[in-house]
C-alpha cells in the first residue's frame, strides 16, 4: 500500500504581516542574513510579482502527483505551496491544471524544487510560480505515497508547514515565524534609506562618499605608504 503522512493544515499569517512582508525585497534581507535562501537555481516564471504566506508543504516522489492534487482540494485563500521533488529533476508535477487548481482554492503562489510544464498557461493564470525551469515530461497518477504538512527540503532549504515564505523576482525566502516581522521591519528600515542615499546620489554625491566606502580605500592607501 502506498505510504501517506498528512498533517493538519498550518496556522496562517495574519494580514498586517503579511502586508509588511510584502513591502520587503528579499535581496534587502540578504545583505544582512544569508540563510534560509533558496538555491538560486529556483526562479521565477513570472517577472514583477512578490508573494508572501505561509508555507504547506509537500513531498511528492518522481513520476507521481497524486497528493499534490489531493492537496490542491485542501489549500487555502493565502496559502503558498512548497512542493520537494525528492530529487527528481525530469518530471513536471505542475502544469496548467494544478495551477488553475490552486489558484481557484486561493492559494498566491507555488515554489517547486524542480519543473513546471504549460508556461503559457501558468502566464494566462497570472499565477506566481518558481521552479527549477521547464520540461514537457509530466507525472502521472501513480499512488506511489507522499507527505503533505511534514518538514521538506526545498532549494537546499529546510521549510517546515507554517513557515514564512517571501519570494520575488531575486528568489525564494524562507523564516520563522517568530523571526518575520523583526526581519521585515529592519528590511524597511534599510530599503527607506537606501531611497534617501539614491536621492543624494541623483543630486550630485558620490556613492562611496555616502557609504564610506571611499575613506576606507583612502585610509588603506594611505596606511600602505
Amino acid at each position: 500500500m502506498p505510504d501517506y503522512l498528512i498533517d493538519p493544515m498550518p496556522p496562517q499569517l495574519s494580514a498586517a504581516l503579511v502586508a509588511k512582508l510584502q513591502r520587503v525585497e528579499t535581496a534587502t534581507v540578504g545583505h544582512s542574513r544569508h540563510w534560509g535562501f533558496m538555491d538560486r537555481g529556483i526562479q521565477p516564471l513570472l517577472r514583477g510579482k512578490r508573494i508572501a504566506g505561509a508555507a504547506v508543504t509537500l513531498a511528492i516522489p518522481g513520476q507521481d502527483s497524486t497528493l499534490l492534487h489531493h492537496a490542491l482540494g485542501l489549500l487555502r485563500p493565502g496559502d503558498i505551496l512548497v512542493v520537494d521533488r525528492l530529487g527528481d529533476d525530469k518530471h513536471a508535477c505542475w502544469g496548467g491544471g494544478v495551477t488553475i487548481a490552486a489558484k481557484a482554492a486561493g492559494a498566491i503562489g507555488g515554489i517547486v524544487d524542480g519543473p513546471c510544464t504549460d508556461l503559457a498557461e501558468i502566464e494566462d493564470s497570472d499565477f506566481p510560480m518558481w521552479c527549477r525551469g521547464m520540461t514537457p515530461i509530466t507525472t502521472r497518477l501513480y499512488n506511489l505515497g507522499g507527505t503533505m504538512n511534514r518538514p521538506i527540503s526545498c532549494g537546499n532549504v529546510p521549510v517546515s508547514a507554517g513557515d514564512v515564505i517571501l519570494a520575488d523576482e531575486s528568489g525564494v525566502l524562507v523564516l520563522p515565524v517568530a523571526e518575520a516581522e523583526a526581519i521585515a521591519d529592519a528590511a524597511i528600515a534599510r530599503q527607506e534609506r537606501g531611497e534617501r542615499n539614491q536621492e543624494r546620489v541623483k543630486a550630485g554625491e558620490k556613492l562611496g562618499d555616502i557609504s564610506g566606502a571611499t575613506k576606507m580605500v583612502l585610509e588603506a592607501m594611505k596606511a600602505g605608504t
